[in-house]
C-alpha cells in the first residue's frame, strides 16, 4: 500500500512540476508584432525593439516603397501596426477608403522642407521655374501651403488644397505632383522639389541647406506622425507597451541624435484622441 501510495504521490509531482514548466515557458513566449513603415529607415524602431523584447515583445519591421502600401496590409492584417504617416494622412486615407484605422500614439513632428540643386534662395525662382510636390492628397496640399508660406504662392481657404486652389502664381511657377518618394529624385529635372522628411534623409539631403522649411507652429498639430492600428486594436495592452518605449527619453535621444536636423519628438502634442 505505502508503495502504491509513494508512486501516485511521484506521478502527481511530476506533472505539477511538467504543468508549471508549460505555463513557465507559455508566460515568457514572446509575441511577434509587425510595424509597417515607408523607406529604409528604422534607426529609431529598432531602438524600441530593443526595449520591447525585454518584455517578451518581437518587434518586427516590415518595409513598404510608397505610402499606399502600410495602410493597405494595416486593413488586411498583414501588419498589426504601421508608423510612417500623419494625422491628417490617416484621416483622410479613412475617408476614402471607409477604413477605420486610428492612431493610438505620436512619434515625430518632420517637417517638409523645399530642396534644389540650382538655387539657394527663394529670390532666385525665375518665371516659370518648375516646382515638384507630392501627389498624396494631404502631402500636396501641405506642400502647397509649405509654398504659400514661402510667399511663393497664395491659396483660396480648401483645408487640403490642391493646384486647382492656387489663386495666385506671380511668377507662373510651374507645379508638378509626382509619388512622395520620387520628389527627391526630381531634383535633376526641376528648379525645386518639396521632400517629406522621410524621403529626405533616405535621399542623403542636407536640411541645412534647404532653400525654405516648413515652420513648425500649432498649425502643425495635424502632421504630427502616429503609430497606428485598426480600431479594433486600439487598447491592445502589448502595442501600448510599444508606444511607451517609444515614448521615452532615450529614444527622444535617438530621434535628436540620429534626425536633428529633419525630425523631433512629437508626443508632447496634446492632439490625440
Amino acid at each position: 500500500m505505502k508503495k502504491i501510495l509513494l508512486l501516485v504521490t511521484t506521478t502527481l509531482s511530476v506533472f505539477f512540476l511538467a504543468a508549471c514548466g508549460n505555463s513557465q515557458a507559455s508566460s515568457t513566449k514572446e509575441k511577434t508584432v509587425k510595424i509597417g513603415i515607408t523607406g529604409s529607415d528604422d534607426r529609431v524602431l529598432n531602438l524600441v525593439a530593443k526595449k520591447v523584447k525585454k518584455e517578451g515583445i518581437n518587434l518586427k519591421i516590415v518595409e513598404f516603397s510608397d505610402y499606399n502600401q502600410p495602410n493597405t496590409a494595416l486593413q488586411q492584417g498583414e501588419i498589426d501596426l504601421n508608423a510612417f504617416q500623419t494625422i491628417t494622412f490617416q484621416n483622410d486615407w479613412n475617408k476614402k477608403h471607409h477604413s477605420n484605422i486610428v492612431s493610438i500614439g505620436s512619434t515625430v513632428i518632420a517637417p517638409m522642407a523645399l530642396y534644389s540643386k540650382k538655387i539657394t534662395s527663394l529670390e532666385q525662382f525665375k518665371d516659370g521655374d518648375k516646382i515638384a510636390v507630392p501627389n498624396d492628397a494631404t502631402n500636396e496640399g501641405r506642400a502647397l501651403q509649405l509654398l504659400e508660406s514661402a510667399g511663393l504662392i497664395k491659396l483660396n481657404s480648401a483645408k487640403i488644397p490642391n493646384v486647382k486652389d492656387i489663386t495666385e502664381n506671380k511668377l507662373n511657377l510651374k507645379i508638378s505632383a509626382l509619388d512622395a518618394a520620387q520628389t527627391a529624385k526630381s531634383l535633376d529635372d526641376v528648379t525645386a522639389s518639396v521632400v517629406n522628411s522621410g524621403v529626405a534623409s533616405d535621399a542623403k539631403l542636407n536640411p541645412k541647406k534647404a532653400v525654405y522649411r516648413e515652420k513648425i507652429t500649432a498649425k502643425s498639430k495635424p502632421y504630427v506622425n502616429i503609430i497606428s492600428a485598426n480600431a479594433k486594436d486600439k487598447n491592445n495592452a502589448t502595442y501600448k507597451k510599444i508606444v511607451k518605449a517609444y515614448q521615452s527619453k532615450d529614444v527622444a535621444k535617438e530621434i535628436k541624435k540620429e534626425f536633428g536636423g529633419y525630425e523631433s519628438p512629437a508626443w508632447n502634442y496634446k492632439v490625440l484622441n
